[in-house]
């Protein structure tokens, strides 16, 4: 298996990356790390593995930036080519669920703190845990988090890698109960290097080649470029369509909205799951929250017997806006034209504009949750 820095080298020598230096110093702080794991794994003596002793856990690495600027795909190359089995790479949203499932099985045993097994548990023949898309958007995670990771790092000898839209300092801004995570921000700057990439190339919305964002009318012609952006996005291969990963977003309450299409933080929904059901402003909150880029299909015209179904599109529309997200959309007909007369027809012009605006460059280039 060639290494981290070769295959980085070797796909700038190929053209498919441009010359980047804040990508080919944080190759090469991968490539580090890779060495150290190795040498970490080496030196775990024999009685200490038949004692489940851990190793100390090499220094990990936090690379953030904004959207498209290669973060997912160094972090491919890291996990593709580090050559030992005890590793994982889980988007975070999905390893946070996890979290709280073993802390509510934890808590039933009623054996003392639950945050202790439950590191255990995740560490588990583990020796480098990797995340894509770190984000933290409720206080249930943010005062978990400090004291689960301090475990994994400094009693299980876990080594984290992962990438984020934010600098550590702006995870959780502005949230509820803020104070219960600085210790977790403060533990970033301890035990992770922490790597900028903001460099000049937007690969994401590259990788789009001037696609339209906005497919019209519905059919097979827009359902096919609505499909052909999602793979384009996320790198993941259209022959194994069978197998895209799906996920589930917790909203609260013991509620879970199940997203069939999920990678890379590009989620793919049905305007009827979105909007189609009772539906407020929280729940299209956490998807903007977990979604840098949404791709919504079967958007229909809407007329007076579908006022409800108009006024959770305009909510929606207002949370994935204010979040920044990037909207890709097959619908029925153009913005001016989806919601023509009913209840809310005045407040609808506001999504019209802010839907045209959702398309233009400027926009697009925004990071998620960028103010």
């Amino acid at each position: 298996m060639s290494g981290m820095m070769e295959r980085y080298e070797a796909l700038v020598a190929t053209g498919e990356l441009r010359s980047d230096p804040e990508q080919a110093a944080a190759s090469e702080r991968l490539s580090r790390l890779q060495r150290d794991l190795y040498k970490a794994n080496a030196s775990t003596s024999l009685i200490g593995k038949l004692l489940g002793r851990k190793a100390h856990a090499p220094r990990g690495v936090y690379m953030w930036g904004g959207v498209g600027r290669g973060k997912s795909m160094l972090m491919d190359l890291f996990i593709q080519t580090l050559d030992i089995p005890a590793k994982r790479r889980v988007h975070f949203h999905a390893f946070m669920l996890e979290v709280h499932a073993l802390l509510r099985e934890e808590r039933k045993k009623e054996t003392g703190d639950p945050i202790p097994p439950v590191a255990a548990a995740l560490a588990r023949n583990l020796r480098c845990l990797a995340f894509d898309e770190m984000v933290v958007n409720n206080s249930a995670d943010a005062m978990i988090m400090s004291r689960l990771f301090t475990h994994l790092i400094e009693s299980e000898g876990v080594t984290i890698v992962t990438t984020s839209n934010r600098a550590p300092r702006d995870l959780y801004k502005d949230g509820l109960n803020r104070e219960h995570f600085l210790p977790f921000i403060a533990l970033i700057e301890q035990q992770l290097d922490v790597l900028t990439l903001n460099g000049p190339t937007d690969y994401r919305m590259q990788r789009l080649g001037g696609m339209a964002t906005w497919h019209t009318p519905l059919g097979d012609a827009a359902t096919a470029a609505a499909r052909e952006a999602f793979y384009r996005l996320t790198d993941y291969p259209p022959e194994d369509s069978e197998h895209v990963p799906s996920a589930d977003i917790e909203l609260g309450g013991g509620r879970i909205l199940h997203v069939p299409k999920s990678l890379k933080g590009v989620g793919v929904f049905s305007f009827k799951r979105l909007c189609g059901e009772p539906r407020g402003a929280a729940d299209y909150l956490a998807l903007a929250r977990a979604y840098h880029t949404v791709i919504l299909v079967g958007i229909p015209k809407m007329g007076p017997d579908r006022r409800n179904e108009a006024a959770r599109f305009v909510t929606l529309i207002d949370a994935l806006y204010e979040n920044r997200v990037k909207l890709i959309a097959a619908a029925d007909a153009a913005p001016e034209d989806l919601y023509e007369a009913g209840s809310g027809r005045f407040e609808f012009d506001r999504t019209i504009s802010r839907l045209n605006e959702m398309q233009s460059a400027d926009y697009l280039a925004l990071g998620h949750g960028e103010d």
